[in-house]
């Protein structure tokens, strides 16, 4: 193995063991706080003469001891969050990924999302397509594109023999229409060949399922014969939204070049 590739190799292991320590950490905090939180109920329960301003007290530090432990969790499981796939995202804009808009589907026209002047619209301020190259998942923060069934087309950072994608979208309790109609369901994966112009490969054919975790992970059904730099992410149903299909974040995972 190159030097290089065993120094990356080290330093995304040493991350992933400090963010470990990190997540025990806060698990052991949030230990000690329910303890306390336990502790400080049942003296309030106990007391044989309560005193008015007193038990206002004591509910105003519960509620701030009940405000930490919300907090902690919430850190806790954005840290888990971010970590519980453990795969290099070959898809990933920072990285180098972009999209190839002459393979990709148009997006969504909407003269909501139009600025507009004295009456005249002068501004478009509709996600882009590389959107879902991103690993801001926000509501809202989506690529769409009109009706149930469209594409994109994706340079990956680097060539690779895939072997397994990410599908991610917000979840109906956060969305602000309450629903998520416009979620993917069913996609099917290709390779692209010669420079993302040539033959394509089918590597799979996949169901979101939106009532499962919003970050889904699916293992590519059939395996490229040789490295690829391209993949089309072709959409071919949503959840049952009549006017647009929204993406929020999609990953590609695989060995690259380096390795065979």
């Amino acid at each position: 193995m190159p030097k290089e590739q065993q120094e990356l190799l080290k330093k995304e292991s040493q991350t992933l063991e400090n963010n470990f320590r990190e997540i025990l950490f806060l698990i052991e905090q949030i230990d000690v706080l329910k303890a306390l939180l336990k502790d400080m109920k049942d003296g309030v329960h106990n007391h044989s003469f309560p005193v008015h301003r007193d038990a206002v007290q004591d509910q105003a530090t519960t509620d701030v001891l009940d405000e930490e432990i919300s907090n902690l969790v919430h850190y806790v499981l954005k840290k888990f969050r971010g970590d519980q796939i453990q795969l290099a995202d070959y898809a990933l804009k920072s990285a180098g990924a972009s999209v190839i808009e002459a393979g990709t589907s148009e997006s969504y026209k909407n003269n909501k999302a139009k600025l507009y002047w004295h009456g005249i619209g002068f501004l478009n301020y509709e996600m882009p397509p590389d959107m879902i190259l991103q690993p801001d998942v926000h509501p809202g923060k989506c690529w769409a594109f009109p009706g149930s069934q469209g594409h994109i087309l994706i340079k990956l950072a680097r060539k690779i023999i895939p072997t397994a994608v990410t599908m991610e979208h917000i979840s109906e309790k956060v969305s602000p229409s309450g629903n998520i109609s416009s979620a993917p369901k069913e996609f099917s994966v290709y390779g692209v060949m010669k420079k993302c112009e040539g033959e394509e490969i089918y590597l799979g054919q996949f169901i979101y399922n939106k009532m499962e975790a919003t970050i889904q992970t699916f293992e590519l059904q059939n395996e490229a014969s040789e490295s690829l730099l391209c993949v089309k992410l072709q959409i071919l149903s949503n959840w049952g939204h009549p006017k647009y299909t929204c993406l929020y974040r999609f990953r590609v995972h695989g060995i690259p070049s380096d390795y065979t």
